[in-house]
């Protein structure tokens, strides 16, 4: 069996040595070569064709995003972003020109940091390599000004759960974007994804939609018309609370044990949602490893809720739809560009 071959880029000599050790221990990785910025990268992936490469963002020379850019429009190459909290908007944006996935680079002194990400970098080297380049083609960023305002007196009477992972950024994008302002639903979503990320997903979602998207927050109201996004690091649920005498639904977040190892959870978020909205609450599970949102969709499915999963077709990471498709939980099973559709028709 060949190994996945890697080109490590970062313009520190001590970084560009971590990364490439901590990928030389597992046996079917092996580092190709080494560049120091943006346009050493360019010319080693051209003349060298990695498999797949980890890229650095900020970089003099020529940084990461500008870099990847070249590369994924003359050379299209499996690309895995390195970024700090601090340029998590430029990592959002990297993804939609093609990047595979991001890994958080700790801040600070690197050496008792860097060896904490080095399962997760194996992991998502080893997926990266196995995604079709085709699926990472640009994503074309329009903006909207006009969105609709979500009513702080209105109830939602049907609730929308969207869980992803690896490629979730491009498939949201997607979604998100042709959801029409009139929707009769609160949309509520949980990317896996590191604290300070989130933010930045949520701030370029609200750029591109009709409707109002924003990085959730303890005590938002869940009323149609507004699409909240799980923060990084938190579980997010939804409780019901009495008000003034009316009944209401909010936001409650909390960081409560990891479930299958990522924090927020799809199953933690459907678990409480399904309490409350039973079968009108509509689950949504696209492209991403793992199982994670299964075991509520199952317990989704019980309750009489509809469920659609991502086709296999457009998945960048073939991992949580396939265990709702196999399962036979899925009420429809669509390509990303029709989920928006069926969203709107089941709510």
């Amino acid at each position: 069996m060949s190994r996945i071959r890697v080109l490590v880029v970062d313009d520190s000599a001590l970084m560009r040595k971590m990364i490439s050790d901590m990928l030389a221990d597992s046996e079917d990785i092996e580092v190709i070569a080494r560049a120091s910025n943006g346009m050493d990268a360019i010319e080693k992936v051209t003349r060298l064709k990695p498999d797949v490469v980890t890229m650095d963002i900020e970089m003099p020379v020529l940084d990461g995003l500008n870099a990847l850019g070249y590369i994924m429009s003359e050379c299209p190459t499996h690309v895995i972003m390195l970024s700090t909290e601090s340029s998590a908007d430029v990592t959002i944006k990297a993804i939609n020109y093609g990047a595979v996935d991001f890994i958080p680079k700790p801040s600070g002194s690197p050496a008792p940091n860097l060896t904490a990400i080095k399962d997760e970098l194996i992991r998502k080297v080893r997926a990266a390599a196995l995604v079709e380049i085709s699926r990472l083609r640009f994503i074309e960023e329009k903006r909207v000004e006009v969105k609709s305002e979500p009513s702080a007196h209105t109830h939602a009477s049907k609730v929308v759960v969207i869980g992803t992972s690896t490629g979730g950024p491009r498939a949201l994008h997607t979604i998100i974007s042709r959801l029409p302002p009139t929707l009769n639903a609160a949309v509520l979503v949980v990317q896996h994804m590191p604290p300070g990320f989130t933010r930045s997903l949520a701030d370029r979602l609200n750029c591109m939609s009709m409707l109002r998207v924003r990085e959730a927050r303890e005590g938002d109201l869940v009323v149609p018309g507004a699409i909240l996004i799980a923060p990084g690091d938190y579980h997010m649920t939804v409780k019901r609370e009495n008000k003034n005498g009316r009944s209401i639904e909010v936001i409650a977040l909390n960081k409560g044990e990891k479930v299958q190892s990522v924090r927020p959870s799809v199953d933690v978020l459907l678990n409480s949602v399904i309490d409350i909205y039973g079968k009108n609450t509509l689950g949504v599970i696209l492209t991403g490893m793992g199982s994670d949102g299964s075991e509520g969709i199952r317990k989704l499915k019980k309750a009489g809720g509809k469920v659609i999963a991502e086709h296999e077709s457009t998945c960048v990471v073939y991992g949580m739809p396939r265990t709702i498709v196999e399962q036979k939980l899925a009420d429809y099973v669509l390509p990303i560009e029709k989920i928006a559709e069926g969203i709107t028709q089941n709510t």
